[in-house]
């Protein structure tokens, strides 16, 4: 795919509507800068928002992704497919986005309980002390998976455990 090609042709889609990237930008609920990267082909819309593109300007998802009109239309049941890969792609991303604000929030209380115990004196001995340094582990810990849920990383632990559970 060339991001170029299709940036321009989504630029002359918008340009045939009248519109400026201000306009098309609200009509979308993306920034104007947003799609300006579009139109640029420095970077490329969310698939539900392709779809949507495709909707808007009755040109075919392919021919979007191509970046030119073509002659026939894409079949019904190809929209289809398509429209429930960008539901499924959104649900998978609200579901990961669930699990990592989970995860900050037992991170955050984790670490002011620490926080707490330190300016408390109560973390240098006893019970109190193993308390704090565990508050302090599970902070720590989830910073990690924080880090390992916003990188590119994600799919290749998922990739790992599901190697590792199904050779048990």
């Amino acid at each position: 795919m060339d991001q170029k090609k299709t940036g321009s042709f989504f630029k002359e889609l918008r340009k045939e509507k009248g519109l400026t990237q201000e306009q098309l930008a609200e009509h979308f609920n993306v920034t104007g800068r947003t799609v300006s990267r579009w139109e640029t082909g420095s970077n490329m819309p969310d698939l539900d928002i392709l779809v949507e593109m495709a909707d808007y300007y009755d040109v075919d998802l392919r021919e979007l992704l191509d970046g030119e009109r073509k002659s026939e239309k894409m079949n019904k049941d190809l929209e289809e497919t398509v429209l429930k890969v960008a539901d499924y792609s959104n649900d998978e991303k609200m579901r990961l986005m669930k699990k990592l604000h989970i995860f900050s929030w037992i991170g955050v209380v984790s670490f002011m309980i620490f926080i707490t115990l330190e300016g408390m004196g109560l973390a240098d001995s006893g019970t109190t002390e193993n308390i704090a340094s565990l508050c302090a582990g599970i902070s720590f810990g989830m910073l990690i998976i924080a880090v390992i849920y916003t990188s590119k990383y994600i799919s290749k632990v998922k990739a790992f455990k599901k190697r590792f559970f199904q050779h048990r």
